[in-house]
């Protein structure tokens, strides 16, 4: 455990020594515009199931698997979801609006999801020896190798069963606990990673099966949702399998300014997840609308501290690795946390992330084993920052720092760029029209006021120059 000053020195002096992920020269591969589909499963039997079961059933299932029911009742915004693709940034791992860095931390989603504290040797790893999905399923369903095996199909490159099958299942077996884990298995196929529609992929299981260890799933999550953006933004295209709902309920909670409710975070059952459900908000902005906003997103926009999260210590580093390697189900990823340290509420500087890029791969190639075991041997080693309140401050350094870090899909006219910007934005003629009717309006109305005050001024004979002052006032 270290305090922010003894961290801020090592990672000033470290990323001096070795650099950032972005050398001199680096120029961006990425697509001007990424179309990303966000198409969902249909959810709606789930929420019958969820629905009908009695409150001792519920309690069971949030007592083993935290507050992952919620998420079937968080509603997906495609145009918000298809507008913040557009300022991922891979080679940090995170969204980046103008001078803005966001990113969704494992503290922000073990408190989402309510997870205990994350402990090093409770991090998912995948297996050298991965058991067969048929036995998985056997084990999680209690059912016999016959039944497991004629209703497990191939679905692309990998194994999985259909929904249908544990819906049957659910409704119908007699054990309330087997019931439960497997709703939960449905849920973390449908929704937290949902690859295949309609059906839980076999890797899904590899996670669960080790759920009842103990191990958390928020660096999974994470580390898939940072791989699935990645993947979509470099193609310039994709379907986004990552959590959906997950990441847009962490967005909600920065964007919009709240009433703090910390008094309530500490009630027994106060949950996050449950009060975004039931908050409502606007479901009608375009997608244009929505680039056109997060382009010009700005500091004092920023909630930065969602109002439900309360700072305490941070993972920053994972031994001899500079930044927190993450595990997925399909790969693996890293991200640097002390790059977004004012969504803690705290002092913001330099972050070391020489190397990050380099940690992202999938489990295809001969030596990812060699490689999971070596971030899994990290996790043993894992250091934490204390978190004190010290307001958000950022030092000229770090302007600097992410000044060279523009998002890959806003065009800079500076740099040689001529392309106009709607282009690059795909902004439909009909915004535009309302943003130029706007603009004019605003600037008529302030002519209009311009010249009454010129008026005033020579009726009382004013000698100050009241012009600039009421014209700034207008304006604000």
């Amino acid at each position: 455990m270290e305090d922010n000053a003894a961290v801020r020195v090592w990672s000033e002096r470290t990323q001096q020594e070795k650099g950032d992920s972005l050398t001199e020269g680096y120029e961006s591969e990425l697509w001007d515009f990424t179309r990303i589909s966000v198409t969902q499963n249909d959810l709606q039997e789930l929420r019958d199931i969820w629905n009908s079961r009695n409150g001792e059933v519920k309690q069971l299932f949030y007592c083993n698997y935290d507050d992952l029911p919620y998420l079937l009742d968080v509603k997906v915004d495609k145009y918000l979801f298809r507008a913040l693709a557009q300022f991922w940034n891979p080679a940090y791992s995170c969204l980046t609006f103008g001078g803005v860095d966001l990113v969704p931390t494992v503290e922000e989603n073990m408190a989402l999801l309510n997870c205990p504290k994350i402990q090093a040797d409770k991090a998912y790893s995948r297996p050298v020896n991965v058991p067969l999905f048929l036995k998985k399923l056997m084990n999680i369903t209690g059912m016999s190798e016959q039944w497991v095996a004629t209703r497990i199909k191939q679905k692309g490159d990998s194994k999985c069963i259909h929904w249908r099958n544990l819906r049957d299942f659910i409704l119908a077996h007699p054990d309330s606990k087997k019931r439960v884990d497997v709703f939960a298995l449905s849920l973390y196929g449908l929704i937290v990673f949902p690859k295949a529609l309609g059906h839980i992929d076999e890797t899904v299981s590899d996670l669960f099966n080790q759920l009842d260890k103990g191990t958390t799933p928020v660096l999974t999550i994470l580390a898939e949702t940072f791989r699935s953006f990645n993947t979509c933004r470099r193609a310039g295209e994709g379907r986004f399998i990552g959590c959906t709902q997950l990441l847009l309920a962490w967005f909600y909670s920065h964007f919009w300014k709240v009433e703090k409710v910390s008094y309530r975070v500490f009630s027994k059952d106060y949950s996050p997840l449950r009060e975004l459900v039931a908050t409502s908000r606007r479901d009608n902005i375009s997608e244009e609308r929505w680039i056109t906003i997060l382009q010009n997103l700005r500091t004092e926009d920023i909630e930065w501290r969602a109002p439900w999260l309360i700072p305490d210590e941070i993972l920053y580093r994972c031994g001899d690795f500079d930044w927190v390697p993450l595990v997925g189900i399909w790969g693996a990823i890293g991200y640097a946390p002390l790059m977004v340290l004012r969504q803690y509420q705290s002092r913001q500087f330099i972050p070391v992330t020489q190397g990050l890029a380099k940690c992202e791969f999938p489990y295809k190639d001969n030596n990812y084993k060699k490689r999971v075991r070596e971030i899994s041997d990290a996790w043993n080693q894992t250091r934490r920052i204390k978190v004190f309140t010290a307001g958000p401050m950022t030092t000229p350094e770090y302007k600097w720092w992410w000044g060279r870090r523009v998002n890959d899909n806003i065009p800079r006219q500076n740099q040689g760029n001529t392309q106009p910007i709607e282009e690059h934005l795909r902004v439909i003629p009909f915004e535009l029209e309302i943003i130029k009717q706007d603009f004019e309006k605003r600037n008529s109305e302030l002519g209009n006021k311009i010249e009454q005050l010129e008026e005033y001024k020579m009726k009382l004979g004013l000698d100050v120059d009241i012009h600039k002052l009421e014209a700034e006032k207008l304006m604000k």
